[in-house]
């Protein structure tokens, strides 16, 4: 996939294109030295990571708690590494309609990846907020979305999403192919409401849905 065609499947402005162009050069300067993506994907760039990444915008404002009057929405994304979802959204969402003011955090272990997350995040004037820590010491941190891609398994994102999710907040991950086995397996430790979307950058991938959220055992 071109720039171009990922500009007319995804309806992004020019001034979000230049944008997106800067951060994959950015992306292929950096892969020289770090692993941020595989390096198989990366000569699809467009249609692998910024293409499966914007997909999720039109999703994240049906439904959004209200974060009261004057208050940002807070989208957590959880595993960032090299900003896929979270700051291509913050990219492609910025300034557009309801998600107008929300609040991206990237939430990222690995100090490498960070420092790329912060030139990426200077460069493309994303605004995001980088978390340099691992998700299961974000104590205290609470969204009204968490959002992930190609982190973990299914049932292991909720035990990770699940403590800092606000009341009446909701999931957003994107999964490959084996997404309806890991949903099986979810399904056994806890209790959701789940829609499925099939990808628009992998056939055999889905968008998944989840809210309603709560263990059995508290059931």
């Amino acid at each position: 996939m071109t720039p171009e065609a990922f500009q007319k499947a995804s309806g992004a402005s020019d001034d979000v294109l230049a944008r997106l162009r800067a951060y994959a050069a950015l992306l292929e300067k950096w892969q020289r030295k770090i692993n941020l993506v595989g390096r198989g994907s990366l000569g699809d760039v467009w249609r692998r990571h910024i293409l499966d990444s914007a997909q999720l915008g039109p999703y994240l404002s049906p439904g959004l708690p209200a974060g009261g009057k004057g208050a940002a929405k807070i989208i957590a994304d959880i595993g960032s590494g090299a900003g896929f979802p979270g700051l291509v959204l913050a990219i492609t969402q910025a300034g557009t309609g309801a998600e107008a003011g929300a609040e991206f955090h990237l939430i990222e272990s690995h100090q490498r990846k960070c420092a790329f997350l912060k030139e990426a995040n200077r460069i493309t004037g994303a605004g995001v907020v980088i978390h340099h820590n691992r998700i299961e010491k974000m104590s205290g941190f609470k969204a009204d979305i968490v959002i992930a891609r190609g982190v973990a398994p299914l049932e292991t994102l909720l035990q990770y999403a699940f403590p800092m999710l606000k009341k009446g907040g909701q999931c957003f991950f994107l999964k490959g192919k084996k997404w309806d086995e890991e949903l099986t397996e979810t399904q056994k430790k806890w209790i959701m409401k789940e829609s499925m979307t099939q990808s628009l950058s992998d056939p055999s991938g889905m968008i998944l849905k989840l809210e309603a959220i709560k263990r059995r055992d508290d059931s």
